[in-house]
């Protein structure tokens, strides 16, 4: 099931960042005193009462400000609006409600999305509870004093933000038709390549890049089984502005994939991966989705014998950490190879589903174990007693061992590498946990 996504939204310099890093557990965001030091959004993953959702961090919105930077963050943070689902709308009690308080309130009214108004750094609740009633005046409902420094008051406003979850992925979870996610740099093919399989301009398709604001579903039917495409927005791209332009189109990415049970990466033929591209694959391997890498504009590469073999090689070295992607070179234009995405995303969602007996698995690790003794340290031989599978999307594996301190990464990896012989698993992630048990019991 995919993540409920919450953005964390307020003015430059009302603890936004400190809020995000005390959720997420670690420091994430960059924390300082001057206003706009975070200049992208930022996820991370938050778990709560066994609820998980995914975190946004965003730039502070200057709502009339004419400031380049501080517009282009404003924009951003609209683009976090539009993608969460719930809003934590932050505000500073020291410096009390402002008028831009107001205009923020405003723009997130506009939004129809539920709003949890949080007011930060209430140090002492008892001496500033007055001041925090202040903020009723914004009407968007009931203010929850915490203090993000101090890590007060997290348990009611979190309790406060779960309560919006069920009722906006219900329908997720009722239908169980795959969604495939295009994904990528703006301007690589991706709505021409949607398209291209629909038969009809479904999405707008211009050469400026970033055309696309929103992440658009398309149900489609091929092989007599529909699936849902979702076409991930684009950034808009301002000459003036050249820091990291590939952070800014992450978080919409990040959601699209969440709801995806296959990611298809579109790639430059012309300019190659990138490292926007390895980004993105990093959270669909990180999520564990099923992973096609689609070399779009195939048709305007010179090609001679070995170009396939090279272009390969390339995506394989920079994306080492997925070496069980699958790789398809196409064209959206000519529509070049468009027919084989489906059978091969077919495969993919096989794959992610498939299981493997138990007996059969420990037949794979005992071989495995002969050939290549488990490693061992000051006398200690590590012992694998066997291997089981406990879940599918993608396929899981649980090992039980000795002692899991001698099971180093690499003898893992060659056991997940046995277990891709025996069943190629092409085209998503295993994952393989390691639990102890003792050897009399």
């Amino acid at each position: 099931m995919s993540r409920p996504i919450v953005a964390i939204i307020g003015r430059p310099n009302v603890g936004k960042s400190t809020l995000f890093n005390a959720l997420a557990g670690e420091r994430i965001s960059i924390v300082e005193d001057t206003p706009g030091v975070t200049r992208d959004r930022i996820y991370a993953d938050v778990t709560w009462l066994n609820t998980e959702f995914t975190m946004i961090d965003t730039g502070g919105i200057e709502p009339d400000s004419k400031d380049e930077m501080l517009s282009y963050m404003r924009e951003q943070a609209e683009i976090a609006i539009d993608t969460a689902d719930v809003i934590i709308f932050l505000v500073d009690v020291r410096q009390g409600l402002v008028d831009a308080d107001s205009k923020v309130a405003d723009m997130l009214r506009r939004s129809n999305k539920p709003v949890v108004l949080v007011v930060n750094k209430v140090d002492n609740f008892e001496k500033l509870m007055p001041d925090v009633y202040e903020f009723y005046n914004l009407g968007i409902g009931d203010p929850h004093p915490i203090s993000a420094s101090s890590k007060l008051g997290f348990g009611d406003m979190l309790d406060e933000v779960v309560k919006h979850f069920d009722k906006n992925f219900a329908s997720d979870i009722e239908d169980d038709r795959p969604r495939i996610a295009i994904v990528g740099k703006p301007n690589v093919g991706k709505s021409s390549i949607i398209n291209k399989l629909v038969g009809e301009n479904r999405v707008i398709v211009s050469d400026i890049a970033g055309t696309t604001r929103d992440a658009i579903d398309t149900p489609i039917r091929r092989n007599k089984k529909e699936y849902i495409l979702i076409d991930t927005a684009g950034l808009r791209r301002k000459s003036k502005i050249k820091e990291s332009l590939e952070r800014f189109s992450i978080i919409r990415t990040v959601s699209a994939i969440e709801r995806s049970d296959v990611v298809v990466l579109v790639i430059d033929a012309l300019e190659g991966v990138t490292e926007q591209d390895a980004k993105i694959i990093g959270i669909a391997h990180d999520r564990g989705k099923g992973i096609i890498i689609a070399v779009n504009k195939w048709d305007m590469v010179e090609k001679d014998n070995n170009t396939v073999n090279k272009y390969t090689s390339d995506i394989r070295e920079i994306l080492s950490f997925v070496p069980y992607a699958e790789i398809l070179f196409i064209s959206a234009l000519t529509g070049q190879r468009l027919n084989k995405l489906f059978d091969i995303i077919e495969v993919v969602i096989q794959n992610q589903n498939l299981r493997v007996s138990t007996g059969v698995l420990n037949e794979i690790m005992t071989e495995a174990t002969a050939l290549q003794q488990p490693p061992s340290d000051k006398g200690k031989q590590l012992r694998l007693y066997y291997i089981t599978q406990v879940a599918v999307k993608p396929p899981t594996f649980v090992i039980f061992v000795n002692d899991k301190k001698l099971m180093h990464f690499s003898y893992s990896r060659y056991i997940e590498n046995k277990i891709r012989e025996a069943f190629g698993f092409s085209g998503t992630s295993l994952r393989i946990y390691i639990r102890e048990r003792k050897e009399n019991s």
